[in-house]
């Protein structure tokens, strides 16, 4: 890899680290390239990215970062799993750690914030972007369709009890 394709990665990196949600460091010694085919294609499922990329670019990348503690963890044969979204990278990668031990989640970052595995468990317990969004959709939505039921109601009612009045009329 010659100097200016180096340059391209740390850029690529740099991007990573600074626009992602939740940003994973994982050791994946092991994995066969079905297997990390696989998590490639689960992860970009949800619009998430995985990156394996030499140590020394990622942490030049990471220099000047609000998450530059996580160069820490960039040590062994590591991949990068990250996210827009915080939880979805974190769902997907312990899910399918928890399937496959040659994925070791090690730890990550959540904006400034750096996590250890037991955080990141934490942090795919939590509900999705879209779950959150479908769960206030339909808060939104539920006062709306109470009120169209309580206005209904007395109308119903009312028609009943004249159903009633006639056929005992008519008897």
């Amino acid at each position: 890899m010659n100097r200016k394709q180096k340059e391209q990665v740390v850029d690529e990196l740099s991007h990573i680290f600074k626009n992602s949600g939740v940003v994973l460091v994982a050791h994946y010694s092991g994995l066969t390239v079905s297997e990390i085919s696989e998590l490639r294609n689960l992860m970009r499922e949800s619009n998430c990215g995985v990156r394996v990329a030499k140590n020394r670019l990622s942490k030049i990348a990471l220099e000047g970062k609000a998450n530059a503690k996580l160069s820490e963890f960039l040590n062994g044969q590591t991949v990068l799993l990250f996210s827009e979204d915080p939880v979805s990278a974190a769902k997907i990668s312990v899910k399918f750690s928890e399937t496959n031990e040659n994925l070791k989640l090690i730890g990550g970052s959540l904006g400034e914030e750096i996590l250890d595995l037991k955080g990141i468990i934490n942090l795919s317990k939590l509900p999705s972007r879209e779950e959150l969004i479908s769960e206030i959709t339909g808060m939104v939505g539920s006062p709306g369709s109470v009120l169209s039921q309580l206005v209904s109601s007395p109308g119903n009612n009312i028609a009943g009890i004249t159903v009633v009045l006639e056929e005992q009329k008519a008897a």
